[in-house]
Parts: C-alpha cells; structure tokens; sequence
C-alpha cells in the first residue's frame, strides 16, 4: 500500500502524475491520498503532520511518498527512511526527521539511482515514485540504494508550538502532541487563552476551544465557526501553553 503526502495541491496538474508513474512501475498498487495541501514549501510543517498521520494511518510494510521539496533539483538528497517497519520515500529537508526521531528504530539510505530524462524539478514524478512503487513490491533493486548514516537536516523529536495546518472549516492544527499536555492546561493563541474541550459539542457557538483531534494534536476550533478567521491564525501562529 502506498500513501501518498504532498504539497502538490488537490487541483492541480502534479498528483496525476505522479500516481500515473507509481501504477507504470506497480500497476497493481493500492494508492491512497492523505494530504496534498500541506502548506507550501514549509517542511517543518509537514515533518509534524507526518509524524502524525503516520502513526494514525500505517500498516507495517507500508510506503509512504512524502514530498514537500523547496531545493528540487538541488543540492538535498533524495533518501529512503525505514522507521518502525514502513518506508517512507522523500527529500532529505527535515520532512522525514521527526518521524525517524520519534522511531523506536529506524534507518536512513540515499537514493543514488537516477533515471534517464529527470526533470529538474519534478523529482516526485520522476525519481521519488518509481521508488516508492518498487518499494512497495519488495522489488528495489539494491543498487539504488546506499546506507546513511545521520539525515543531513533534521527537526528532532520535539513537538512544533505553531500552527501547522488550517482546515477548510477554520480548524487551526498546531505541531503539539495532545499527549505532552493535560486536559487542565489552557492555549494562548491569537491573542486568546482557550480552554479543553473533549469535542465541539462541549463548547458554545462561537466560543474557540482547543482538543485533542482525530490524529492526536492540538487543535483550535471553534463550534460552527472558523478559529482561524475569529482569531486571525495562519500557518505558523506560535502557541503557548499554560500550566494548570
């Protein structure tokens, strides 16, 4: 099973390709769409929505193409990282860093194979896929690949304090693992001190709140609202936690 994560955007002419050169090298491939809005060219915001779909969404042996990928044609490595038996195919930028981190093991390789006709810029297509395709099929010929010993940009483990993602509704989603908070502590954001709520049912109309949502993060949300116009959030507002 492949996943597939981007910044490539739902709408425009890049995802089809890429999964049309996924099903030319595994034409039996099961692909799945988590995420092709992860906000442009920020690779530490997709490294932590990564981490966290990862977690949620994987079944041991499964490939993820992950590309968010800013230095395309470069000087950044194109790699492979096998952490906690799934593979993950992407650039190496820091995207893949906080899942390797987080790993309870986990391995880093160098894709040195390159196919003829690359482009400059779209390595997703054109070198990323036919890996992950192969990958996904035990059928990666070993050549393409050379051990690493570190990953050259990394964002460590730790959890991201900014908001990583909006939502269509006006969701915020910050970098924070719910489970290094308490239910007790309040989030300062946008100039607001927000308090828990299990769902947005426990919160009035128009009240702003923040939860654990469906992949284990902090979210702000409003109940039948937008957060993010109501308190002017974007993709990187910081956050601030408060001690009960």
């Amino acid at each position: 099973m492949i996943f597939l994560m981007t910044d490539f955007g739902s709408n425009d002419i890049y995802v089809g390709q890429v999964k049309a050169t996924l099903y030319q090298h595994n034409p039996t491939a099961k692909v799945i769409d988590l995420l092709h809005d992860v906000p442009n060219f920020d690779a530490e915001s997709g490294a932590h929505l990564l981490a966290a779909l990862a977690g949620k969404c994987l079944l041991e042996g499964s490939v993820m193409l992950a590309v968010v990928d800013a230095g395309v044609g470069g000087q950044r490595q194109p790699i492979v990282v096998q952490a906690d038996g799934r593979w993950y195919v992407g650039p190496d930028n820091g995207l893949l860093s906080v899942l390797a981190a987080r790993a309870a093991s986990c391995r880093q390789y160098a894709i040195v194979w390159q196919p003829q006709g690359l482009s400059n810029s779209f390595h997703g297509r054109d070198l990323f896929a036919p890996v992950a395709a192969l990958l996904a099929q035990q059928k990666l010929p070993q050549d393409w690949l050379e051990p690493l010993p570190e990953l050259a940009v990394t964002f460590g483990s730790v959890d991201l304090l900014q908001v990583v993602y909006v939502d269509h509704y006006g969701n915020a989603v910050t970098g924070l693992r719910a489970s290094q908070i308490s239910q007790h502590d309040e989030l300062e954001v946008g100039g607001k001190v927000l308090r828990y709520a299990r769902t947005f049912c426990e919160s009035p109309p128009g009240q702003a709140f923040w939860y654990e949502n469906s992949i284990g993060l902090v979210e702000v949300a409003l109940n039948c609202g937008s957060a993010a116009q109501q308190l002017d959030l974007a993709v990187g507002t910081k956050v601030r936690v408060i001690s009960a």
